[in-house]
Order: structure tokens, then sequence, then C-alpha cells
């Protein structure tokens, strides 16, 4: 693909996850939207969620992979459905795309492979096998890798490591907290100075709330590289890792929102406005996280025009 993609305005997908709750998904333990991947019966589910964001303008998809990581999969015991959920989300990317008849591109989702907003204390080895299995799985359908909401120079470093291994290019995903820095205590600058390299499209901050996009803005721009943002729309200013809220053992899994709410305020011509000040400051690269809608994305899309 074009290396320089992302160099012009383009317009990425919203909260894959808490769509396909919106749309009746019934998590089952701490899988979240891993459960439509594991039971056929909600593959449909998921294509029609990928075609809700694809009709609202979207020139990018995300595969739906985030929680079938390996140390999910184990901890809700179905770590025997590892290799066909992964595949499977990005036959479901695909056919999405096939069916829309777009010229839309699909990204690889490699999320953190511990819990999510946190860094991952593990042995290199175990960490970065756990992105190659992920990656390996779902490359025949994608165009390129996302590190989805990464934490930290070192699993973004072992992400990378499998990345060039493949052979594809990667839009990198860093998770920021209030004080601007990752999980890791380090800034963005210090994770791109370690890590970047020619196999990067470009850089945006994930899953976070518009405000800490907006503080973090001032020193992203000035790393010479196409940037933006995926935006949550919870309503706590910190996302908190899944262990706080959803349990394996349950057998009705928990909706996110119960815990960290959902910010109503939020709508679409705000999340607009938003988007117009982050255009205004350099971001190319526009699109939403957990709680953002195909309505939020649709009408961000007049962006392109």
């Amino acid at each position: 693909m074009d290396k320089n993609y992302f160099s012009k305005i383009r317009i990425l997908d919203g909260g894959m996850g808490q769509h396909l709750l919106a749309k009746g998904l019934k998590p089952k333990g701490s899988l979240w939207s891993g459960t439509a991947l594991i039971d056929k019966k909600h593959h449909q589910l998921i294509v029609d969620a990928h075609l809700d964001f694809i009709k609202s303008g979207a020139e990018v998809i995300i595969t739906n992979n985030f929680s079938v990581r390996r140390v999910r999969m184990i901890q809700n015991n179905v770590e025997e459905h590892f290799n066909y959920a992964n595949e499977k989300a990005g036959e479901l990317a695909l056919k999405a795309k096939e069916i829309s008849k777009k010229n839309i591109l699909i990204a690889g989702s490699l999320p953190g492979q511990n819990d999510t907003y946190i860094l991952d204390q593990r042995d290199r080895k175990i960490i970065e096998k756990g992105f190659y299995d992920q990656a390996k799985l779902i490359k025949p359908f994608v165009d390129f890798y996302y590190l989805d909401v990464l934490c930290g120079s070192k699993e973004c470093e072992l992400a990378l490591n499998v990345v060039e291994k493949l052979n594809l290019p990667v839009l990198v995903g860093l998770h920021v907290k209030k004080n601007g820095k990752l999980p890791s205590n380090e800034t963005i600058s210090e994770v791109v100075g370690k890590c970047k390299n020619k196999n990067w499209l470009g850089l945006i901050v994930a899953c976070v709330s518009p405000e800490i996009i907006e503080n973090s803005v001032e020193e992203v721009k000035k790393l010479n590289i196409p940037f933006g943002y995926k935006a949550n729309l919870w309503k706590v200013e910190e996302p908190v890792p899944v262990h706080k809220f959803a349990s394996p053992s349950d057998k009705v899994g928990a909706n996110p929102v119960k815990s960290m709410g959902t910010r109503d305020d939020y709508t679409d011509i705000r999340f607009l406005e938003f988007s117009k000040r982050m255009l205004n400051e350099g971001a190319t690269i526009l699109g939403g996280c957990c709680e953002t809608k195909p309505s939020h994305i649709k009408k961000i899309s007049i962006l392109k025009n």
C-alpha cells in the first residue's frame, strides 16, 4: 500500500466492540466483543457492524480481534478457539468490504497482549509470541497492522518486531493518561524516538478522551509523522482495565458502560467540532474508539470534502 496514505485526511471506523453490544451482542465472561467471533450465530452481526461504519464514511475498518488475544482466551477457558476466532475476524472484515463494494482498507488489530490500559510486565518472549500468533492469523486479510492501544515502548518494540517479520506497514496507536504520559510513564515522544521505523504509516492517540487528545496535540504534531486519534466517549476520565469490571467466571459478561459510563452529551456535532480543531492542528487520521457510533463517524466524514 501507499506509505503516504495517511498524509491526506482519512476517516477510520468507530467503537466496534461497543457497537456490537448496542446491536444486541451479549458478552460472555471477559471476552467482550470476542464473544461474537467464537459463536457462529453472531458472525453476521460483525459483518453488519463493519458495514454500519463503512456506510457512515469510514475508509479504514479494524478487525474485531481485540479481545481474542491468547491470554484472555485462556482466562475464559476458550483457548481452543484462538486460531478460529482470529482468522474469522479477518474473514468477516473482508466480507464486509466485498459486500460494500468500496475501496476501503482493512487494518489488522494487534492489541496489548495482557490487559488493556496497563503496562504488560511479563517476559518479552511471551509478549512477542502473543503478537506474532495473532498477526500471522489475520495477515491474509489485512492491508496493514494497527497497534491497538499500546501502553509503552516495550510492547511497541515487540509488536514492531513481529510487523517487520511479516512485512506489512503499521499504524501505531498509543494510549496516554491525563498526565500526558503512557502507562509506562514514558512520553509519546520518547516512545516514538525508541520505536519509529520505516514501517510506520502514522501515529494515533488511542482510546482516550477528546480532552486528553487535545492536550497531547502540541507534542504529537512536532514528531514529523502523520497523526490523529481514535477517541473514546467513556464518561470516566481514564478508562480502567477489564479485570476491574468483568470476570471470566461471569456467565453474562459486563458491558463496560456499567462501570465507565458513556458521554451522552458528546453529540455528533460536538465530535465534529472537536475533529475540526484537530484538523486545524494538522491531524489527518480521524476516528473513534469505544462509544463512538456510526453517527459520529458519519458526521466527521464531511471533513473529507
